[in-house]
């Protein structure tokens, strides 16, 4: 069975470790020019995107780009309805390894959310993870990963054995960094 070259995930957190707001819209405050330049950079070395319902990473590229929807809507495995380079995904019906070696394809997959997706590879496992934040409040929002606030997302990284290694300022005004979170 195949597995990626990477598995490396993408999120933006405000101040409670929220991707967005409660009825999933990302708010003005976490779209920042930087970081969407960064994130949208980072993604042109994907070789396929991984991501739920409700969550892509938008632009020109989205639709060209092959990708893993998962889903608990199908018993397993199944074509999208609407995008032949997409794939349908439950992972409680079927592997990981069974749903990569489905898209046919080879080199990095960039996680890019929402929670569950963004958990679910907590488990399987990242090679990378970039974590930026953002000053912006969305108190009772949508977490970067379940059991988010109740733990930081520094927090759940950590025990799931990756650790930082290095910081970049994205936004000297806006005050956004992105962090580099790898396996210890």
């Amino acid at each position: 069975m195949g597995w990626p070259q990477r598995i490396e995930g993408y999120a933006i957190v405000s101040r409670e470790g929220m991707i967005a707001t409660a009825d999933r819209v990302m708010p003005p405050g976490l779209k920042i020019d930087a970081d969407q330049r960064f994130f949208h950079g980072s993604l042109e070395h994907a070789a396929a995107v991984a991501n739920g319902r409700y969550s892509n990473e938008g632009g020109p590229l989205a639709a060209a780009r092959p990708r893993l929807v998962l889903t608990r809507s199908i018993p397993t495995i199944a074509a999208h309805p609407t995008n032949p380079k997409a794939l349908l995904w439950n992972p409680a019906g079927s592997s990981f390894e069974e749903a990569w070696d489905r898209l046919k394809v080879d080199g990095v997959l960039a996680v890019v959310g929402g929670p569950d997706v963004f958990g679910q590879f907590l488990d399987i496992g990242y090679d990378l993870f970039f974590l930026s934040h953002a000053p912006a409040s969305i108190p009772h929002g949508r977490p970067v990963f379940p059991g988010v606030p109740e733990k930081t997302p520094e927090a759940l990284l950590a025990e799931h054995g990756m650790v930082p290694q290095a910081v970049q300022v994205l936004d000297e005004a806006s005050h956004v960094t992105v962090t580099q979170w790898g396996r210890g």
